[in-house]
C-alpha cells in the first residue's frame, strides 16, 4: 500500500499523514523544515530542506542531505501532526518520554505513505481480507446494507467502501483491521461532511467505522458527531 501527495498545503499534509498513521504505514515528509529537539542534548537545526520519517513504531528520524545517520530523531512518545496557522507541525515526545523531537514545516514538497512490512511476507488480518469480508457480507456494516463501488474519490480522499442504507441513504464506510484510536474517527468525520458538501444539498449521508476495537474516546466521537461503530473481528 503506497499513497503519495505533491506539494500540498498544511492542512491536507496533516489530514493525509493522520490518515496514514491510523492505517499503520510509515510517512515521509519532504520540506523546508527547522527542527527544535530535547533530551539526551539540546540542539537546534535552522530551516532547511530535509526528510522526515514517522515509523509506525512512533520513531522519527530527521534527514539531511548528507550523510548516513540522521540529524535528529526521537522514539518512545506519541507522535502528532498537526496544521497551524498555514504551517504543519510534527511533535513526538510527551511528558514520559526522554526525548522530545519537534518539526516546523514552513512547506512540504512531497508526502507518502507506505507499509514498511516485508513484501514476501505472508499476511492476514489485512483491510483488504476485512473488505472482501464487508463486500461479501454487507450486513456487517448494518442491515440491509449495499455496496455501490469501492475506494470513491471524495475532496477529502477515497472513501473504503460507498454504498446504500435500507433507507436510501448515502452511507460511507472506513475500514480498519486494528484496533484504532481518534483519528480514525477524525477521518470517517472528513469524508462523511465531504461527501455532505459535494453531493445535493438534501443528501442524508452517514459514517460506519467497521473495526475490530475502538478506544472510548474514539466512540464518544463519533456519537457526538452522528456517526457509528460496527464491530468486525
Amino acid at each position: 500500500m503506497t499513497r503519495a501527495l505533491s506539494t500540498p498545503d498544511a492542512d491536507r499534509a496533516a489530514a493525509f499523514a493522520a490518515d496514514a498513521r491510523s492505517d499503520g504505514l510509515a510517512v515521509s515528509l519532504v520540506g523546508e523544515c527547522a527542527t527544535e529537539f530535547e533530551g539526551r542534548a539540546e540542539r537546534s537545526l535552522s530551516a532547511g530542506v530535509r526528510s522526515v520519517l514517522c515509523k509506525p513504531d512512533d520513531t522519527v528520524l530527521v534527514h539531511g542531505a548528507t550523510g548516513r545517520d540522521p540529524d535528529a530523531w526521537a522514539t518512545g512518545g506519541s507522535v502528532a501532526v498537526e496544521a497551524n496557522q498555514g504551517t504543519l507541525e510534527l511533535r513526538c515526545g510527551d511528558g514520559d518520554a526522554a526525548d522530545a523531537l519537534t518539526v516546523q514545516f514552513d512547506a512540504v514538497h512531497h508526502a507518502a505513505a507506505f507499509d514498511p512490512a516485508d513484501a514476501d511476507a505472508e499476511v492476514s488480518g489485512t483491510e483488504s481480507d476485512l473488505k472482501e469480508r464487508v463486500l461479501a457480507n454487507p450486513d456487517l456494516v448494518e442491515p440491509g446494507f449495499q455496496p455501490r463501488s469501492t475506494e470513491r474519490e471524495t475532496p477529502a480522499g477515497p472513501v473504503d467502501v460507498y454504498g446504500r442504507g435500507r433507507d436510501g441513504a448515502v452511507v460511507v464506510v472506513e475500514l480498519k483491521a486494528r484496533r484504532v484510536g481518534p483519528s480514525a474517527a477524525s477521518q470517517l468525520e472528513r469524508y462523511v461532511n465531504a461527501l455532505r458538501r459535494d453531493l445535493h444539498a438534501d443528501a442524508d449521508v452517514r459514517g460506519v467505522l467497521v473495526a475490530p476495537e475502538i478506544t472510548e474516546k474514539t466512540r464518544r466521537l463519533l456519537a457526538e458527531n452522528g456517526l457509528s461503530f460496527s464491530l468486525v473481528e
